[in-house]
């Protein structure tokens, strides 16, 4: 089976202080991946670091012939500035952002398929909306309308169902799915792990370093829950980078 990300040892972090540790394995093609952990543990950081935002600081990582183009990102919902006076429709063409640049118009065609990303994801009569009028939950419904539109190999989550409604948590939660069944490679952060459960087939357990990488039902079994939450405890936020043999 190939990959579509390969870590070797990878410490990735910020001025020189770690937030993942020396961190080995692989993501597959088409696999559907939660990564969980304490608050703190890295995860946000371990995406930032598939998609390039961060170089590690030690080891390698190998994106394994993905393209910048071949990813896309949600970020955390906190990150994102909604004070721009953007519509709802425009927001969504942004997806189509790689094929339209800075000056070609926007395409009937490219127009129809952010209309019916929007229909998917249940803001049909939303287009002309400012975002900034929109709950957190109706934005993130176009902030997947747009990924739609993006239709990118490998798709990274970060939070995607935090601060929103039930209903809508279900109703992004059946795309995610359907990306997956698509064959493409989704990575999410999550908290609920009853989520995690019933819906991702792999977990990767992070406490800053990797404590259970695999099969779901195996990685979030009671004794690796406990592990991640006494890591977390011992946690130095002042160490610098450790570099294991030395080099």
């Amino acid at each position: 089976m190939t990959a579509a990300f390969t870590l070797h040892d990878v410490t990735l972090g910020y001025d020189r202080h770690p937030a993942v540790h020396h961190l080995t394995g692989s993501f597959a093609t088409g696999s559907l991946t939660a990564v969980v952990g304490p608050n703190g543990s890295g995860k946000s950081t371990l995406l930032k670091g598939l998609i390039g935002r961060l170089s590690p600081l030690d080891g390698r990582l190998e994106r394994n012939g993905l393209r910048q183009r071949d990813i896309a990102y949600l970020p955390q919902q906190a990150e994102i500035d909604r004070s721009f006076p953007i519509s709802v429709m425009d927001t969504v063409l942004l997806g189509h952002w790689r094929m339209i640049g800075l000056f070609r118009p926007v395409t009937r065609r490219q127009r129809r398929q952010a209309e019916e990303a929007l229909l998917a994801v249940g803001l049909d009569a939303f287009g002309r909306r400012p975002i900034a009028s929109l709950s957190a939950g109706q934005f993130q419904r176009v902030l997947f309308a747009r990924m739609l539109l993006q239709n990118c190999s490998v798709i990274l989550l970060d939070e995607p169902f935090t601060a929103i409604d039930a209903r809508t948590s279900a109703d992004l939660l059946r795309v995610v799915v359907g990306w997956h069944a698509e064959g493409r490679t989704v990575i999410a952060v999550l908290h609920d792990l009853d989520e995690v459960r019933e819906n991702f087939p792999d977990t990767l357990l992070m406490a800053r370093e990797p404590v259970a990488w695999g099969a779901t039902a195996e990685v979030l079994r009671a004794e690796h829950l406990f592990q991640a939450r006494q890591m977390a405890e011992a946690w130095d936020d002042r160490a610098e980078v450790c570099l294991r043999g030395g080099g």
